[in-house]
């Protein structure tokens, strides 16, 4: 079983997955910085320095008071917004450096092979 799990561990695809879930981790944290340290303050300038983060519902219960944060519900969509514009914006740039190759051509289709071999036939007749 230990063998077994040492050739699981050393194929490619589970060290290949690995490697693309730690550079995954490490590039999240750079948008999120993107995001918060550069973007949010510039969209901060632009609104007045609106941040929701704060903002919510106060209900009272008969227990106690409940508080219910959409203002912070709001901002992190907003953030999910931007971190998805960001991503968008680097992928594409990314696309237009490195053009997908183009599709080899394609080679006979079955119906030309059957008559290419029928002519050959033909031919010896």
């Amino acid at each position: 079983m230990l063998k077994e799990f040492r050739d699981f561990i050393i194929k490619g695809n589970a060290l290949e997955l690995a490697i693309a879930v730690i550079l995954a981790g490490a590039f999240g944290a750079v948008v999120n910085s993107l995001v918060a340290d550069l973007i949010s303050p510039i969209i901060g300038l632009l609104t007045g320095g609106v941040n929701l983060s704060g903002q919510g519902i106060t209900v009272p219960t008969p227990l106690g008071e409940v508080f219910f944060g959409t203002g912070n519900f709001v901002q992190t969509i907003i953030n999910l917004i931007i971190v998805g514009l960001v991503l968008f914006l680097i992928i594409r740039a990314a696309n237009k450096m490195n053009p997908p190759k183009p599709a080899p051509p394609a080679g006979p289709t079955t119906d030309e092979k059957i008559l290419a071999v029928l002519e050959k036939l033909d031919k010896k007749l």
